[in-house]
């Protein structure tokens, strides 16, 4: 993250990310420059209410990169983190791709860095590399296929049985797809601090308030959280089943962010978030770097187009090849 901290010490130094605003209605602003500059706004279920509330299109990661690379906007606000916001530039590389705070990262794909990386598929010459896409555009450049939690069983399916794969950077992802697929992919050590925040300890007293409510969980929760889930998808698996279900409660083991969208298209059911290890003001699991999105900073954001995502043009040659073969294998 040391690059992106200069970088946001420059923006500062410059007057971006510190401006004293005038008691202004942030929504009215943000849609009239959206209107001036032709910019879209896409946001991921885990932003803020009041971000998902005035998107232009709220989604997961596999519908955010589908949507990215359609678009026909001058400019695109990734209302998300940052390896979001770059794979939506490496999708438009002549569009102006900007993220509201430069240092929403993501605790997954720092759990990667890419020397290290790099040297560990060295040591593997005779595997294909599948890369859950939150990680570095460095690492997809080193990858041979890009995969979300939506659309990683069939990935992973479309190759040969008898072909050794890496999959990185989720363990918990990949062991989860082990199980469900019958490989033996050798997996990267990385992981998500926010789904392997959840306790069970609190989870079983959750289920002795609630004997009558469903566990469901995002695949890259740990491996005893998914053992006794009901139900256990992506971040649009999981809305579609609480959807789609006949019953009335759900504990909900992902980031809570997810929850302003189920409350929305479920008013009559009860939602209740999957308790955090550690003391919360929400007493649920929440990502920090997704919450720095604030309304103010997307004002700015697009107000001055900064702080604007780039990707260097090589690089960029190399990561879009296993981007799309993704979204190919995703029609």
């Amino acid at each position: 993250m040391k690059t992106l901290e200069i970088a946001k010490s420059s923006l500062e130094k410059k007057g971006y990310l510190d401006i004293e605003t005038p008691d202004i209605d942030y929504v009215k602003e943000i849609q009239k420059l959206k209107k001036e500059k032709n910019a879209v706004l896409l946001a991921h279920y885990y932003q803020i209410d009041e971000i998902q509330e005035i998107a232009d299109f709220v989604g997961d990661s596999l519908a955010l990169a589908q949507k990215a690379a359609k678009t026909d906007a001058d400019m695109i606000v990734f209302a998300g983190v940052h390896f979001m916001a770059e794979t939506a530039k490496i999708l438009n590389p002549t569009k102006k791709v900007v993220l509201p705070d430069l240092l929403a990262g993501c605790s997954l794909a720092d759990s990667c860095p890419p020397d290290r990386f790099s040297e560990f598929k060295k040591q593997h010459p005779d595997h294909l590399v599948v890369t859950y896409i939150n990680c570095s555009a460095e690492i997809k450049a080193l990858s041979d296929y890009v995969c979300t939690s939506s659309n990683a069983r069939k990935i992973i399916d479309s190759i040969p049985q008898d072909q050794p794969v890496i999959f990185a950077p989720d363990r918990n992802l990949g062991a989860y797809l082990n199980k469900e697929t019958g490989r033996n992919m050798l997996l990267w050590d990385g992981a998500c601090i926010v789904h392997e925040a959840f306790s069970m300890e609190k989870l079983l007293n959750l289920f002795k308030e609630h004997p009558d409510a469903e566990l469901i969980a995002h695949p890259e929760s740990e491996a005893h959280m998914l053992k006794v889930a009901k139900y256990i998808g992506s971040t649009a698996g999981l809305l579609n089943y609480v959807k789609n279900s006949d019953k009335k409660k759900f504990i909900v083991a992902t980031e809570a962010g997810i929850l302003f969208q189920m409350m929305q298209e479920n008013p009559e059911k009860h939602i209740i978030p999957a308790p955090a290890e550690e003391d919360n003001t929400c007493a649920c699991s929440e990502c920090a770097f997704m919450k720095m999105n604030t309304l103010k900073k997307l004002y700015l954001c697009l107000k001055h187009e900064l702080p604007s995502i780039e990707v260097d043009a090589e690089l960029a040659k190399k990561a879009i090849i296993p981007i799309n073969r993704m979204l190919e294998l995703s029609k």
